[in-house]
């Protein structure tokens, strides 16, 4: 499936103006600050408004030409809002149900227990929502709209309601929802850590405008965006897990570029894992040591400095052999260092610090 995407909108005080080609599997995350536009082109998407000049084509099917629109009813799509908006007069099963019910036998490719065992809700169909936590009755809202066997499911900020405790109680299951289906996803959101750990492919948006678009890792590494991360700017890996050490619990994760030792997070051997590195877990030698508590010491090239949000720092941008990190430092370590474009130097971090 391929989305293609051309909308210019308007009303009052804004202007959304995009043009996207995206891509037909794993989750596409639209990504900015509140404002930026991004609900307004997941609702646009859905057929929630109208732009009187928009295309839009899903898997060579026009949704959108101009004035010519396809109603949401007839686009073969799932909608998960922040706020789950089930039916409260209806149990967990009868709402999961309702939603399976829209769609012919022939077409469902979702069946009811698969939705139930991936979202974990076996224990509570029979529960009112009015009697659920938030985590669970959005779990609820993702598994009824998987029941619909949409060809393309739109989240919008589906965690923002909730606490850092419900956050961390849904994310698994969003990940292996993501890793098991082959759907594709747009998932809006303004959270880093979201993006980070479940996106795959990146749209970054800025006053209506979609101002950056590639893979994760490839675009969260970009020093040129007007998106600024503060505490939260890095990049994402893809590897597996290669060893562990069960006497100090660290897992060695094995990426295309180098291995990183982490804390051990229970992942079998094999299994693929994201790590994580935050610019500000980075530090820059001109020379390898091994005498320090730093275990993961990588060779890598001086790309591009840039500034960052404060005059007395600074970012780096690192590249491995086919990847790159970013490192935060002051304006007088990297003067100091004489850290320029092509300059070899060694990245340090702590095996304490990266998420895996």
């Amino acid at each position: 499936m391929t989305i293609e995407a051309c909308f210019r909108h308007g009303y009052p005080g804004f202007t959304l103006d995009v043009d996207l080609s995206l891509p037909e599997r794993g989750v596409t995350a639209l990504f900015g600050h509140s404002g930026a536009g991004k609900t307004t082109l997941l609702r646009l998407i859905a057929g929630l408004e109208q732009a009187a000049n928009g295309k839009l084509t899903v898997n060579g099917e026009v949704w959108q030409n101009n004035s010519d629109v396809l109603p949401p009813h007839r686009r073969s799509l799932g909608y998960v809002f922040q706020e789950a908006s089930l039916f409260s007069h209806l149990s967990v099963r009868d709402n999961l149900v309702y939603g399976m019910k829209r769609v012919p036998v022939r077409l469902r490719r979702v069946a009811l227990e698969r939705a139930i065992e991936l979202l974990g809700i076996a224990g509570f169909l029979q529960r009112m929502p009015d009697s659920l936590s938030g985590g669970e009755r959005q779990r609820v809202a993702i598994a009824r709209a998987l029941v619909t066997s949409p060809r393309l499911l739109l989240m919008d900020e589906p965690l923002a309601a909730l606490d850092l405790a419900r956050k961390t109680e849904i994310l698994p299951y969003l990940e292996r929802l993501f890793e098991e289906l082959e759907m594709p996803v747009l998932y809006v959101s303004h959270s880093p850590d979201e993006v980070a750990r479940l996106a795959d492919y990146l749209v970054v948006m800025d006053a209506g405008r979609a101002v950056a678009t590639g893979a994760l890792s490839e675009t969260l590494a970009r020093l040129d965006l007007p998106i600024r991360l503060g505490e939260d700017v890095g990049v994402v890996l893809q590897g597996s897990v290669a060893e562990k050490d069960q006497q100090w619990h660290l897992a060695r994760i094995r990426c295309s570029d180098g291995d990183f030792w982490v804390r051990d997070a229970g992942h079998p051997i094999g299994h693929g894992v994201r790590v994580r590195i935050l610019a500000r877990d980075i530090s820059i030698a001109l020379h390898r040591t091994d005498d320090s508590s730093i275990v993961n010491i990588l060779p890598v090239e001086v790309v591009e400095v840039a500034d960052d949000t404060h005059p007395a720092q600074v970012l780096v941008k690192l590249r491995l052999a086919t990847s790159c990190l970013l490192a935060r430092v002051t304006r007088r370590s990297a003067a100091s260092l004489n850290l320029i474009p092509g300059r070899r130097v060694f990245a340090q971090i702590k095996a304490v610090a990266l998420i895996a």
